[in-house]
């Protein structure tokens, strides 16, 4: 999973909550819906990182599976 991803999905989600906090000490309604926002936005790309490294890892366990254990040639 690439680390880059994953900091700018805790990245987001971290602004969103000082947002969302900042909106509900300050009665302001649209911050506080632009942290959710944040937040929402910061889960969907945790979960596209995780995604993006589940796939990259059956994928190497396919290429995997495919080789030949004995003669080491892919069949």
């Amino acid at each position: 999973m690439g680390l880059g991803d994953k900091f700018e999905a805790a990245k987001d989600k971290v602004t969103g909550k000082v947002n969302e906090a900042v909106g509900k000490a300050t009665d302001d309604t649209s911050q506080t819906a632009k942290g959710k926002a944040q937040q929402a936005e910061g889960e969907i790309k945790d979960t596209v990182a995780d995604t993006k490294a589940n796939l990259r890892e059956d994928t190497e366990n396919a290429k995997d599976r495919m080789d030949d254990t004995e003669g080491g040639n892919r069949i």
